[in-house]
């Protein structure tokens, strides 16, 4: 496997998916979250993209015609451009599924039988192939035909009612997308062990659904039919503005009162009600009473309660442990400055990930891939490129005849 190193690929040691072939058939989100992650741990993604391009590459800022979006699911791989819907265009995804150790693919149950690229007609070829199939609901079932997205996932699992009574609008993190696309990649790594021991691949039938539930402690809650709010944390105001303190006010008064002696004036026979306005309005003007930031975080800590700053998106990455860990990457912009992306969380003592590539445009690699995994000479991809079966983005080329070149500094 000849997929080209970046500078800073020399770290801890070996990248422990280094020589995995990946066949990356997604888009949107789920499945490109895989994808980039398999990338990072080391192993040859290749993405397969139609001729109209992956729709997140209309999301959020361009440079050199690579947005915000599709640059940070789709930085480090490569890219061919292959049009599923000409004579050809399957026969060749599937002989460079029949050179893959993995396979991974987000469309709606039954689009790839209807282009003989489901798992019976893959594994056939390649039986040491793992494929990842990401849906909404599973690849069968009342439901498998649905169309989802992170929304459709978050109402059906819950999440809506529960966060958005008083907002009509979806809950702005795409949970079951990055959900879905991290189990993805645990189903993968358990299957190429699988395959370590017994030679074989298997299909992974990974369905959002049961992320987005794996993941809910309300769906856990909810089990013993008698659901009851799990109190993650509440807003308390301070002096230093308002912070999120996780437990709910039983906790919280619990900790403050032993610690720093607050005092509940409430009578012992008085009602519930009144005790607990007393306890919050009690522990809010002590916390509001403090003089400085520092004080707040003081008194916090002595009180053994975990606390969190409020902060603005804008301000996340300034964060002081996000600046520590280099969470951020700077990579290519392909148009002659660089642009930030968010770094996979893995740390390792022993081994790396990959450092950060840049974004490919579309059909960028179509001949490199073709050279290195099917052994097509240069004839062979201008054939298919004159046949409209590959397509190449004329970014590749370094020119786009509709829209200029513009830089990547925050304006």
């Amino acid at each position: 496997m000849s997929r080209p190193a970046t500078e800073d690929d020399s770290a801890a040691g070996p990248l422990p998916l280094s020589g995995i072939r990946v066949l990356d058939l997604s888009r949107v989100f789920a499945g490109p979250v895989a994808g980039r992650v398999l990338s990072d741990l080391g192993a040859d993604v290749v993405k397969v993209e139609p001729p109209e391009g992956d729709i997140t590459r209309l999301w959020g800022f361009k440079a050199a015609g690579l947005s915000t979006y599709y640059t940070q699911q789709n930085c480090g791989k490569r890219n061919i451009s292959i049009d599923l819907r000409q004579p050809g265009g399957p026969e060749l995804v599937a002989d460079l599924a029949a050179e893959a150790d993995v396979m991974v693919e987000n469309f709606r149950p039954g689009v790839m039988a209807r282009h003989g690229l489901d798992w019976d007609s893959v594994s056939a070829r390649n039986p040491g192939l793992v494929m990842l199939s990401i849906s909404g609901f599973g690849q069968d079932g009342p439901d498998a035909g649905r169309a989802a997205y992170a929304a459709v996932i978050h109402a059906e699992t819950g999440l809506v009612e529960h966060t958005t009574r008083a907002n009509p609008l979806d809950v702005s993190f795409s949970a079951a997308d990055v959900l879905s696309g991290m189990h993805g990649v645990i189903g993968v790594m358990a299957a190429l062990r699988v395959k370590d021991m017994t030679g074989l691949g298997q299909h992974v039938d990974l369905a959002m659904v049961d992320a987005m539930a794996f993941s809910s402690d309300r769906s856990v809650a909810s089990l013993d039919g008698r659901l009851h709010e799990q109190q993650n944390g509440e807003l308390w105001e301070t002096s230093a503005g308002p912070v999120m303190i996780p437990g709910g006010l039983k906790w919280v008064w619990h900790q403050m009162s032993g610690v720093h002696g607050l005092v509940d004036p409430t009578p012992k026979d008085g009602e519930l009600a009144e005790k607990l306005a007393n306890r919050r309005r009690i522990t809010t003007e002590y916390l509001c009473s403090l003089p400085d930031r520092q004080a707040v975080i003081a008194v916090l800590d002595d009180a053994g309660l975990a606390w969190g700053e409020v902060r603005e998106m804008a301000s996340v990455i300034e964060a002081p442990a996000i600046k520590h860990r280099q969470t951020v990457a700077r990579i290519d912009d392909r148009a002659g400055s660089t642009r930030p992306v968010i770094r996979s969380p893995y740390r390792m003592s022993m081994t790396d990930t990959r450092s950060v590539g840049p974004a490919a445009f579309r059909g960028e690699h179509n001949h490199e891939v073709l050279a290195e995994w099917l052994g097509a000479d240069r004839g062979t991809v201008d054939r298919l490129r004159g046949e409209r079966v590959m397509v190449q983005d004329e970014w590749a080329d370094g020119t786009d005849p509709s829209e200029p070149r513009r830089s990547s500094k925050p304006r």
